[in-house]
């Protein structure tokens, strides 16, 4: 090994294990600034589904039942190519898979501009937009955070979680702004440029893991060596996906999920604005009141990140269901043409509990299926997607069939119940502290 001055680079780490850095902030903190940034940007496209069903449907005529049919798939897609992407993040490294899907994102976002008939939104909105998103979900969020930590994993979790509700609390406020005075067709333009301004970042700046950069994972005693890449993507993916659906905590864990998607994505994300304006409110309030739940979802995710880390997650889990159940069965007498305390109060309350169940449902991820995590939790993910998807789609034609939201609010407020009794039976694996420590 050769240097060339004091302050020379070491081409390569010797066998016992990297050079200590010097730097005081580890590298794995800039990688999680970096993928924090990368969710916000790829963010963007979520905002849009609430804000152009009212725009598509006065424009062409289409009935919220079929532009909630696109949303499906939208949201479908974005759960079920999760798994498949967290392989392929194994296969060919986060940084390559990330800076495609960002790719697909804007690509799909871009052609819609140019759309005329509803298959066109669905290949591009659904399809294109489902499948990049689906790359970015939280199995990239979960990929990172194991590669990257083995100290702070719910915290870290946590805070990456809410990258996404920074993501609408940035752009929902813009989009309805360009949507109300310009129309829909710039506001998915903005959607494809912020999706392509991250590209480079990531490139640039993502490392696929600690070993490249010769350092240890945050909290790790020892040097961990890269690992040989993982051929068969799609194999792998379903041979951890049949290996899961034999035990219990599977389908606990992805039936509880789904009603999370359901009662957030599927439910608040794209009803919550044309359901508001059908009250008399202004579109621009809904969508800032939406933006404020994003505020809160960071505060709330970050704070359930801090508190898996130190409580038990299932009992956690139990508790957001059950409140946000709550919430939703009183949603109904709230909605009014003018924002008033109890709205703004059940807006707060939302947003704290909108993705707070993401960092606890990992948490049981890694627990029960250990190095398969991510790729399980994306199939987990996939359920949440598939519940969102089947909501987005029966809210449109129930609003369609009874003239309101209603009946939609009450179910999913009982579902949520449901879930949290889900929750409280997933079983404790032997050995394991309720209360990991911090």
């Amino acid at each position: 090994m050769t240097r060339t001055s004091e302050t020379a680079v070491v081409v390569e780490p010797p066998a016992c294990g990297p050079k200590p850095s010097r730097t005081r902030v580890h590298r794995a903190w800039f990688v999680a600034a970096v993928t924090f940034v990368t969710i916000i940007g790829a963010a963007a496209f979520r905002s849009v589904p609430g804000l152009f069903i009212d725009p598509l449907h006065d424009e062409f005529g289409w009935s919220r039942g079929t532009i909630g049919a696109a949303v499906s798939v939208n949201l479908a897609l974005y759960g079920l190519t999760a798994p498949f992407a967290a392989a392929l993040m194994d296969r060919y490294g986060i940084r390559k898979v990330v800076a495609v899907a960002l790719s697909v994102i804007a690509l799909g976002s871009g052609l819609t501009v140019w759309m005329t008939a509803p298959w066109q939104l669905l290949l591009c909105w659904g399809l294109l937009v489902g499948l990049g998103s689906g790359s970015m979900a939280l199995a990239f969020a979960a990929t990172v955070t194991n590669r990257w930590f083995t100290e702070r994993r719910g915290l870290v979790s946590g805070i990456l979680t809410a990258a996404s509700a920074s993501g609408q609390l940035i752009f929902l406020p813009l989009l309805s702004w360009i949507v109300t005075r310009y129309e829909w067709r710039p506001a998915a333009v903005t959607v494809a440029l912020a999706a392509l301004a991250v590209v480079p970042f990531v490139w640039l700046l993502l490392h696929d893991h600690p070993a490249d950069v010769g350092a240890k994972p945050y909290g790790a005693k020892e040097f961990v060596p890269k690992p040989e890449p993982v051929p068969g993507a799609a194999r792998r993916a379903l041979t951890v996906l049949f290996s899961a659906v034999r035990t219990g905590p599977f389908w606990l864990l992805a039936g509880s999920f789904a009603i999370c998607g359901a009662s957030t994505n599927g439910l608040i994300q794209t009803h919550f604005v044309p359901a508001s304006h059908d009250h008399g409110m202004p579109v621009t309030t809904a969508a800032s009141l939406l933006a404020v739940i994003g505020v809160f979802d960071v505060v709330g995710t970050v704070a359930s990140g801090w508190f898996t880390d130190r409580f038990d997650a299932r009992r956690l889990l139990a508790v957001y269901y059950a409140l946000r159940g709550i919430s939703l069965l009183f949603l109904p007498i709230l909605l009014a043409p003018s924002v008033h305390p109890p709205m703004l109060f059940f807006i707060v309350f939302y947003g704290l509990d909108w993705v707070a169940t993401v960092p606890p449902t990992l948490a049981l991820c890694r627990e029960h299926y250990g190095e398969d995590s991510p790729i399980v939790f994306g199939w987990v993910l996939a359920s949440h997607q598939v519940g969102a998807a089947v909501v987005a789609f029966l809210g449109g034609a129930a609003r369609d069939r009874f003239g309101s939201y209603d009946v939609v609010w009450i179910a999913s407020g009982a579902l949520c119940a449901a879930a949290a009794l889900m929750a409280l039976v997933i079983r404790r694996r032997a050995g394991v502290s309720p209360a990991p420590a911090v």
